[in-house]
């Protein structure tokens, strides 16, 4: 009798999500606010080889109720059959979170990986095995607060900061110039003014900071302001960086190529709807000889899956720490660590490559869902 290899008849055969509890100290960015009291969905995507793939999964109950919404499409399917699956999914992402679709992707490639007996980054071809890291700030009410920060990781070697500012243009502008200051000429600086701008603010924050020797200039517009974004591209010399929230995702970033709206391109496993996605716009950006630097993911696995990607594509410069408080490190028995270089490595076990902390879920489990 022929013996299929493994993994070629897998099927899924259930999903479950299991929901923690998860608090630490509120934090914020002048936009947004972060922390407190929140909640951690617990993804597995069970088989009947055995092998289960998992994922971490924000947004509370909605988001878990939407996850089993997916799961009757799901069950049965060969979880290898990844990008049939996610090209089945996508469209539902109006009424279905881009970051559901997301979870159920990456714990598709944690089964893949498992299955292979291989890291992730290695199924998707490997390029390097560490990349540099860079501090991302959150929120202080004074310039001296942000330059005190960036001084501490650079004496730490951390080779890179990220402010995000104020929101009110006078004063970014204070901060930027008053971290340039406290960190010398050697440390990379970034910008993200997270959509706080209208377009003759931006100009201004912009040329102020090209002056600065800033490394990239982040999302000064509205995301869906590509008409502005053109002409603000066309009068700064500073790389800019202004895809994190494109609407469409991977199908929404071939109009910012096409119309040079942005010099990189951006994007994470939860904003854009799993590692198969973030890949493919990667791939975009590098057909064009573009950048596509990766944003931080919301949580722990999350993280590691960008990461994954970031080792399996050369356009991506650095590995974003957001915060670089450490505050959305929470249920790996070990976290993703910068080293005393300022760099991350490639994570080298099967699949996602990391280990859930059971004992913690055990203990902060608030409700199950199957």
């Amino acid at each position: 009798m022929d013996v299929l290899p493994r993994g070629e008849a897998m099927k899924i055969t259930n999903i479950k999500l299991t929901m923690i509890g998860w608090e630490v100290e509120p934090w914020r960015t002048a936009t947004m606010r972060f922390g407190g009291k929140t909640k951690l969905g617990i993804v597995a995507i069970d088989t009947d080889e055995g092998i289960t793939g998992n994922a971490f999964l924000g947004g509370g109950d909605v988001s878990a109720l939407q996850l089993m919404r997916l799961k009757p499409r799901l069950i049965d399917k060969n979880p290898l059959d990844i990008g049939a699956i996610w090209h089945e999914l996508w469209p539902s992402h109006r009424g279905i979170h881009p970051s559901v679709i997301g979870a159920v992707d990456v714990a598709l490639w944690d089964i893949a990986g498992k299955t292979a007996g291989l890291p992730i980054h290695r199924l998707l071809g490997s390029c390097r095995t560490k990349v540099p890291a860079y501090a991302s700030a959150d929120w202080f009410p004074t310039a001296q607060e942000f330059a005190d920060e960036a001084i501490n990781f650079k004496n730490q070697g951390w080779p890179a900061y990220k402010i995000h500012p104020h929101a009110d243009p006078k004063s970014d502008i204070e901060i930027c110039q008053v971290v340039r200051e406290a960190v010398g000429d050697e440390m990379v600086l970034m910008l993200d003014s997270m959509w706080s701008y209208c377009y003759e603010d931006a100009l201004r924050v912009g040329r102020a900071i090209e002056d600065l020797d800033y490394f990239w200039y982040e999302d000064p517009l509205q995301e869906e302001d590509i008409y502005n974004y053109v002409k603000l591209k066309q009068k700064l010399d500073i790389p800019m960086l202004n895809t994190e929230f494109a609407p469409g995702g991977f199908y929404g970033m071939q109009q910012w190529v096409q119309q040079q709206a942005t010099d990189m391109l951006r994007g994470d496993v939860a904003v854009c709807g799993g590692i198969t996605p973030l890949l493919k716009i990667a791939h975009m950006a590098e057909g064009f000889h573009m950048k596509c630097e990766i944003h931080h993911g919301g949580n722990s696995l999350n993280n590691v899956a960008n990461l994954h990607v970031t080792m399996a594509i050369p356009n991506c410069d650095y590995y974003e720490v957001f915060p670089c408080s450490g505050a959305n490190k929470y249920a790996l028995v070990n976290d993703i660590e910068v080293d005393s270089n300022g760099f991350v490595h490639a994570p080298e076990g099967d699949g996602l490559g990391v280990e859930i902390d059971w004992n913690l879920v055990e203990e902060k489990t608030i409700q199950s869902y199957e």
